[in-house]
């Protein structure tokens, strides 16, 4: 993907999307220098890039919209008032707040302060490389609680924490079908 994604604005129920699964078309266990610059197809499965992420939310305080589907057809959605991403040399620090939803908060504790790793940065709390362990890059902090970019299983699976997951909703061990993480400018 190119700086021109910059420009192309994604809006579904009123936010700029950043990352989307639905598939498995799309391999998620992928370097730093993938998600710095972002992949994927936006018609399909995509990370918008870490770089884009950071320069989108240091123009603006920007809210947090995270839609999940499982595969029976049910749907939750995390919602956050606070979200921003730092500069690559902070590790892309993710800081997210202000909780309302269906889905349980599965960011505020493993997640929020935490920096990005990824399989071949391992910037995470815990001993292990919890992107290598869990199979995603992400905020792992003591590795999570929240895995959208983990391996893309078909629902329930036996090896745990390294699928589609979001713990407070359906826990480590099921993959979810459908999710879509989203972002727009918080206006007074």
């Amino acid at each position: 993907m190119t700086s021109l994604v910059l420009c192309l604005l994604l809006f579904s129920m009123g936010g700029q999307v950043f990352q989307r699964r639905q598939d498995g078309s799309e391999d998620f266990y992928r370097g730093w220098a993938d998600y710095k610059a972002g992949f994927g197809k936006l018609d399909g499965e995509f990370w918008l890039g870490n770089d884009k992420l950071h320069q989108l939310t240091s123009q603006a305080q920007y809210e947090l919209r995270v839609d999940l589907e499982d595969f029976e057809g049910n749907s939750a959605y995390a919602q956050y008032q606070v979200f921003t991403v730092g500069i690559e040399a902070a590790r892309y620090i993710l800081t997210i707040g202000g909780y309302n939803g269906t889905a349980g908060d599965s960011m505020a504790y493993h997640h929020n302060g935490s920096p990005f790793s990824t399989k071949d940065r391992d910037y995470d709390e815990n001993p292990t490389n919890c992107a290598q362990r869990f199979k995603g890059g992400w905020w792992y902090g003591s590795c999570h609680s929240a895995n959208l970019n983990g391996l893309y299983h078909a629902g329930s699976y036996t090896s745990y924490g390294d699928g589609v997951n979001w713990s407070t909703w359906k826990g480590s061990r099921y993959s979810l079908k459908h999710t879509e993480m989203k972002i727009r400018p918080i206006t007074n």
